[in-house]
């Protein structure tokens, strides 16, 4: 599969935007010693829904367009996000995705966004992607000067992870962006639901559907109210998506491909299914590996085929689970 739009140019001027309108999204900028900028989205800065949503599409990696509107699929939760790209393997896949795993003694942290489409690795001599998956999008955004990473955590992170992404990266830290969006802020909560349609990629990933057969996707989700308790928001962000999240997928291949897809993709086709996440996470001993993976996923899908024209349809939205994880 061959890409040539680089995530990283696209989102350049996503980064400045934030950066020049700091003050009327009620974000924080901090330049760090080395040169790095830190971009505060709910720490210790308020932040709010519009810094999530320009963020959703820094993640992104300026290949889709986020909008926040109201919606009246869910009963009692009408405040809606919505995603879109034309280029949903290389958007979603190749940077939405929160696959880059970061640690420093007790810190550690997801990285998502364009920066992990350049980060490499050396492995027995040879240059590599620090993640697998790009191996299979064949894909690697090596053409742009600066970069940005999106961490989800209620904490900055400390200057070793950031000098290890700047070495995986091959730039200086000067021109490195970390934006940091807690899940339990207005803006991580968004940027997190934001996320419907990369769940639903990612899934088909899992089912072996063929991602160069996946060309073009919508997805939308209600935003959850924020919870100070980091357990309770992050359930509250998944349940969004497994609840509430609607994605409609158009692909290439037979009938009976896409229809499969549609049968299998929604949530509630996981063993784990029927409760909030919060209480599933807490079952498992908060062991994220305990869960089954097919869980993750939206709640409704319809996938058109556009070779027949034919769309198949499978899932349904939970009101009720959404209220009980929600807090009606």
């Amino acid at each position: 599969m061959e890409h040539t739009a680089s995530v990283n140019k696209l989102t350049q001027p996503l980064v400045q935007h934030l950066l020049d309108n700091a003050a009327k999204l009620r974000l924080g900028v901090e330049v760090l010693a080395n040169g790095c900028t830190v971009i505060d989205a709910g720490i210790n800065a308020i932040g709010g829904l519009e810094a999530g949503r320009i963020i959703a599409e820094i993640c992104l990696g300026g290949m889709g367009t986020v909008s926040i509107s109201h919606s009246s699929s869910t009963t009692n939760w009408p405040l809606s996000v919505n995603v879109h790209t034309g280029n949903p393997v290389l958007g979603c896949l190749g940077s939405q995705y929160a696959g880059w795993s970061l640690s420093h003694e007790k810190y550690y942290a997801l990285g998502s966004g364009p920066a992990r489409a350049m980060a490499t690795k050396v492995k027995n001599g040879e240059v590599e992607p620090v993640e697998e998956l790009y191996k299979e999008l064949a894909y690697r955004d090596n053409s742009a000067n600066s970069t940005v990473l999106v961490i989800e955590n209620d904490k900055f992170p400390p200057l070793e992870i950031i000098e290890k992404i700047a070495t995986a990266c091959n730039i200086s830290p000067k021109k490195l962006t970390i934006i940091v969006t807690p899940t339990s802020s207005l803006a991580g909560g968004v940027q997190v639901v934001a996320r419907v349609l990369e769940v639903a990629m990612h899934k088909a990933h899992a089912l072996h559907f063929p991602l160069e057969n996946i060309i073009d996707g919508s997805g939308s989700a209600p935003i959850c109210p924020p919870h100070p308790n980091f357990v309770k928001a992050m359930g509250r962000t998944n349940d969004a998506i497994l609840f509430a999240g609607q994605v409609h997928l158009f692909v290439k291949g037979s009938d009976e491909a896409a229809e499969e897809l549609a049968k299998n993709l929604p949530s509630s086709t996981s063993k784990d299914y029927g409760k909030p996440f919060a209480e599933i996470f807490k079952q498992y001993e908060y062991d994220f590996f305990k869960i089954d993976a097919m869980l993750f996923s939206p709640a409704s899908v319809i996938v058109t085929a556009v070779d027949s024209g034919k769309s198949f349809r499978a899932g349904k939205l939970d009101n009720a689970l959404l209220d009980l994880s929600f807090g009606a």
